[in-house]
């Protein structure tokens, strides 16, 4: 009886700690570009009304890319101006991460397997051509 209401305790103080990760996933992000070190957009990641995960392109930082549309996205995105753009789509909740969804890079028009943590107070986003994330980059965004 006292092993069952440890582990009781054990499960429900895991399950808050990996709520709390999640909420700190939740707002807005500012972009780095990987080569430059430049902050690139304000991505705002939020729960659908489906119980998924998305993240938008809030606001473009750079003043040349302004009116950037996505031109090498297809079907319903192409030529969609990317602010505004859904690049994060359907994640789910997973262990304080978000995981199983798809991540659009709209310079290319192509979609990743994607994977969101925090690390040291900074939002990771793993993008990769796989679904366990061996062939791809990370992106690491900051509040």
């Amino acid at each position: 009886m006292k092993n069952r209401i440890i582990l009781a305790l054990l499960a429900l103080l895991m399950s808050a700690g990996a709520s709390a990760q999640l909420s700190a996933i939740l707002g807005d992000w500012t972009t780095v570009d990987d080569k430059t070190g430049e902050r690139r957009s304000i991505v705002t990641i939020y729960k659908g009304t489906d119980g998924l995960y998305y993240g938008k392109v809030s606001k473009l930082l750079m003043y040349q890319e302004l009116d950037l549309k996505c031109e090498a996205c297809k079907d319903a995105d192409h030529n969609a101006p990317i602010e505004g753009l859904v690049i994060i789509r359907g994640m789910k909740a997973e262990g304080g991460q978000l995981v199983g969804g798809k991540v659009l890079d709209p310079e290319s028009g192509k979609f990743y397997y994607g994977k969101i943590y925090m690390k040291d107070g900074k939002l990771v986003l793993r993008g990769s051509l796989d679904r366990r994330g061996f062939l791809g980059r990370n992106q690491t965004w900051v509040r």
